[in-house]
């Protein structure tokens, strides 16, 4: 019997916890809602309208088109598909789209969010999460309204050709619309932020890198291996263009067009290997050289788009894919534009399948089949719990947090984090590969580590909450627009920091996550409330579990500071060169040992090793983190007196030592079962070593654990040979 549920593609600890977590978000969710809201105006005057208002056409007025859809469509039988009506519904929006596109031809300033607000009368922070889940509960609603908000909003955007035979290239800008689709937090083509520059972590600054792409990782489209999952997604593409209407034979030609063109994208991105060090990816320069290096993209007028402000051209902005976005040009250059913007609005629209009906989600779940060996969408309650904690995510931990989270766990975990801290300084102390300068500044970044648990306090403050979502207009019947809005929300939000001195007590992760993070440029490691609980940590297990699992974690994210690429960055969070030319190439030496040994580890089910480079940083902080949370232990161990404490450390019914109680409960953590398709996914895009491997590395390299277990040396869990880096 397969353990794994067929609505997901691996079973593990994480994700039991997060099941049980969103069971307990979506009661959360589901409290209070009102149900019997006033109904809203037609779609017409709320979906592309150019003013605000929000009143319901006089009866005596002139038909708009919408209306008169309206009454061709109550004529049309049951019996009649789906796809005519859609046709009819295309028909009636190409009499806009020529004044639509005339007005982004000719203007940077965007159709905006208001075009799609729907203002509720509450502002609290927690009624608009509970209305954002409420109304992507609702299918009746998401049913009803069919199609018509997705076309009115491709209508915005100048219309997507291959609906429309009508679309007339000579309007097409595609910076232009490649800036307005970022207006809804879309980055396509380009990637573009604002957040702390990485060598001066003190100050936000726009920044741009490389595109993602459709499928996971360019290996995809470029290795003849991967050929059934690019045929899967030239499927998935050509489904959801049908669905919208458009028939067979076109869409079929208009996949095949898109797929060239994102093969090629793909070629001219660079694989992770080449951007491990990002030292040598960043360029900072003022926007002015920018243009000169790159002339064909107007870089001012795309940040004006996407910021809604006049843009200096003596601003710096940091580029991380210059090369890239020199190819880019020339790519489009060659390029029919019908093709490029029919890419970038598939893009687009691929987003917005969640917000459609049953058959765009079941064409979804046909290429996460042949992806990742999902036999069946997750229920729709899941899905709506994880877009509503993603995207007001500390409204969400705030109704978490007041009703679940015990305070104590906060306070342990502080005190367990100083005690990994001192761990790691005194193993530092020890480590003889490290010269004393070079270990008195890694001693002052992890004393200088600023530590985030459970949740921040603004959360609990009414005032503060409602004000994080100040702004964002949320209604419990238009999850289209109600996602849209989210969209601009989180947009605005990020762009807004510009010129605001980084705030490095800010959290940037929703409290009610299953999860833990460290944060190179803040040099912060974060426990979020989601976390702080079974098997990790509870206030009434034996320290050896808390140990063996949250501190552990701990031990993990505070190494992180260490790795190949936290190392980069020195005590504030600025790239610099700190470690000495001596450390460095020791350092190199160590790591070099990881890559080669976990690079051995196969994969038996499908014959396919892991990749110890791309995962050696996670494999450092798993080995740096076991040793330092075991030190803990033993330290307090020995700090204890009372013999009644050391006979607590124990289960009953396991002949097990407290200390071997400790690498049993880590090593539970990771048991699991995955999909094969989901685990060559994995492997191709993961930073993290399967479960399977994070267990047999990572104690196969611990003296202690061989020690405590009487493992026999040149044994597989204790080889002669051993590696280590912290």
């Amino acid at each position: 019997v397969n353990p794994i549920p067929k609505d997901k593609a691996a079973l593990d600890t994480f994700e039991l916890l997060r099941e049980s977590l969103d069971l307990v978000l979506k009661n959360l969710l589901l409290e209070g809602v009102e149900h019997d809201l006033p109904e809203l105006p037609d779609i017409e005057n709320t979906l592309g309208s150019t003013t605000t208002s929000t009143t319901v056409a006089s009866a005596t007025a002139p038909a708009t088109v919408a209306e008169q859809l309206h009454r061709v469509r109550k004529r049309i039988p049951k019996r009649v598909s789906r796809a005519v009506q859609n046709k009819l519904i295309i028909r009636s929006t190409q009499v806009k789209r020529v004044r639509k596109r005339r007005q982004l031809a000719t203007t940077t300033e965007p159709d905006t969010e208001e075009d799609y607000e729907v203002r509720a009368e509450d502002e609290d922070a927690e009624t608009k999460a509970r209305h954002l889940f409420v109304s992507c509960m609702n299918y009746a609603q998401i049913e009803q309204r069919g199609l018509e908000p997705l076309y009115a909003l491709l209508n915005s955007l100048g219309g997507w050709p291959v609906l429309d035979l009508s679309w007339d290239a000579r309007n097409f800008d595609w910076l232009n619309l490649t800036a307005h689709v970022r207006r809804y937090n879309n980055d396509i083509l380009i990637v573009q932020w604002v957040g702390p520059d990485i060598k001066n972590s003190d100050e936000n600054i726009v920044q741009f890198d490389q595109t993602s792409l459709g499928l996971p990782t360019r290996d995809y489209y470029l290795q003849p291996a991967n050929r059934k999952y690019l045929d899967a997604y030239r499927q998935f593409m050509i489904e959801v263009i049908e669905l919208l209407g458009v028939p067979s034979g076109r869409a079929r030609q208009a996949t095949e067009e898109m797929l060239e063109f994102e093969i090629q994208l793909a070629n001219i991105t660079n694989p992770p290997e080449e951007r491990n060090n990002v030292s040598t990816l960043y360029r900072k320069m003022i926007l002015e050289h920018l243009q000169d290096e790159i002339p064909e993209i107007d870089w001012s007028g795309y940040l004006k788009t996407v910021t809604d402000r006049q843009v200096n051209s003596s601003e710096f902005v940091v580029m991380f894919a210059l090369t890239y976005m020199h190819e880019l040009v020339q790519l489009i250059e060659q390029t029919e534009p019908r093709i490029v913007a029919n890419y970038i609005l598939w893009r687009f629209v691929r987003h917005r399948i969640n917000n459609l009906d049953d058959r765009f989600l079941g064409a979804k779940q046909r290429f996460s089949n042949a992806l990742f060996g999902r036999e069946k969408n997750p229920p729709r309650w899941k899905n709506c719990v994880t877009q509503v904690n993603a995207n007001m995510g500390m409204a969400v931990g705030a109704m978490f947090v007041r009703r679940y989270f015990d305070e104590t766990s906060k306070q342990d975990t502080l005190t367990m984090t100083h005690e990994l801290q001192q761990a790691f300084r005194e193993l530092l102390n020890q480590t003889e590969w490290i010269d004393g300068p070079t270990k008195r500044l890694a001693e002052q970044k992890v004393n200088a580590m600023s530590l985030r648990i459970g949740y921040p306090d603004f959360i609990l403050s009414p005032a503060e909450l409602n004000a994080r979502y100040a702004g964002l207009s949320v209604h419990p019947e238009r999850y289209f627009e109600n996602t849209l809005n989210v969209l601009s929300h989180i947009r605005r939000t990020d762009q807004e920091k510009l010129g605001q001195p980084v705030n490095k007590t800010v959290w940037h992760t929703a409290p009610a996550v299953v999860n833990a993070y460290y944060s190179r440029n803040k040099n912060q490691i974060m426990f979020p409330a989601g976390i702080l609980q079974p098997p990790f940590y509870h206030r009434h297990f034996p320290k050896s579990i808390n140990y063996g699992g949250i501190g552990v974690v701990i031990g993990h994210e505070l190494t992180h500071g260490f790795d190949d690429k936290g190392r980069l960055f020195d005590h504030d969070g600025n790239l610099y060169r700190w470690w000495s030319d001596g450390a460095i190439e020791a350092f190199h030496e160590r790591a070099a040992c990881l890559v080669q040994q976990y690079g051995k580890y196969t994969i038996d089910e499908i014959g396919v090793q892991l990749d110890g480079e791309n995962t050696q940083g996670e494999n450092i902080a798993d080995n740096g983190g076991i040793k330092q949370a075991f030190l803990a232990y033993t330290r307090w161990l020995e700090a204890q007196t009372d013999p009644r404490v050391l006979e607590q450390e124990t289960l009953p019914g396991l002949n097990v030592t407290n200390r071997q109680l400790f690498f049993l409960n880590f090593a539970q953590i990771w048991c699991g079962a995955m999909r094969p398709e989901a685990t060559r996914s994995k492997l191709k895009t993961a930073v993290h070593s399967p479960g399977r491997f994070r267990v047999i590395g990572t104690l196969s390299n611990s003296e202690d654990f061989a020690r405590e277990y009487n493992c026999p040396i040149g044994s597989v869990m204790n080889p002669a040979e051993k590696c280590s880096v912290w």
